[in-house]
């Protein structure tokens, strides 16, 4: 079902709705502040296993982020990091950047394997944001991008629906996104590395 929000107002409602369905092993696509994203609880496996299932991978493979509503749950489910990754993080985030972090124990009790790492996102969109705290935990994420592939089912909400409206409890449509994917930059040594530059600048 597509959930329509008009220009960038959060309807309460529809918020309602979707965290509704992730507190209940649900499975949606939300828009970003990059490409749109399929995305379901971390505290539910059924929901993880349904997200796994989606993207035809195995869950001690799969490479998620974790959407957090800011840089407090961070600490929840990673090692202490050093002040300028700290710094680092908290001058561009909300934003189209991915973190790849070490891990805490946590994670492993998510993902029912030995991970050590973690991709860590706060997006910079109104609906993804309210999503997250109305939920009240991080939300667990893939993009729809497939490999090094960009379609324009990863960017128009109504081909997002028409395709796999089916496959999920909800789209949430929040407009056209771009087709850049998030910048990833690797931050488990003692300084930062670029993995891949998207569309947030890295210099």
């Amino acid at each position: 079902m597509l959930l329509k929000f008009m220009g960038k107002t959060v309807n309460e409602k529809y918020i309602d709705q979707v965290v509704d369905v992730l507190k209940n092993d649900g499975m949606v696509i939300i828009p970003t502040d990059t490409i749109y994203a399929l995305a379901c609880s971390i505290r539910s496996n059924k929901a993880i296993e349904k997200v796994c299932r989606f993207k035809n991978i195995k869950l001690e493979k799969a490479n998620f982020s974790f959407l957090c509503h800011d840089l407090s749950n961070i600490s929840e489910f990673t090692k202490p990091f050093n002040t300028e990754i700290f710094r680092l993080m908290k001058n561009t985030l909300p934003g189209p950047y991915t973190y790849i972090l070490n891990a805490n124990s946590n994670i492993p009790a998510i993902f029912k394997s030995n991970k050590k790492t973690i991709g860590i996102r706060v997006p910079d969109n109104d609906i993804a944001q309210a999503i997250i705290s109305k939920l009240g935990h991080p939300l667990m994420a893939t993009s729809l991008r497939d490999a090094d592939e960009v379609y324009d089912y990863v960017t128009d909400p109504d081909v997002i629906e028409e395709r796999f409206g089916n496959k999920v409890d909800y789209v949430v449509d929040g407009g056209s996104s771009t087709y850049e994917p998030s910048t990833v930059i690797d931050c488990t040594g003692n300084e930062p590395v670029l993995i891949r530059e998207g569309k947030g600048k890295y210099n």
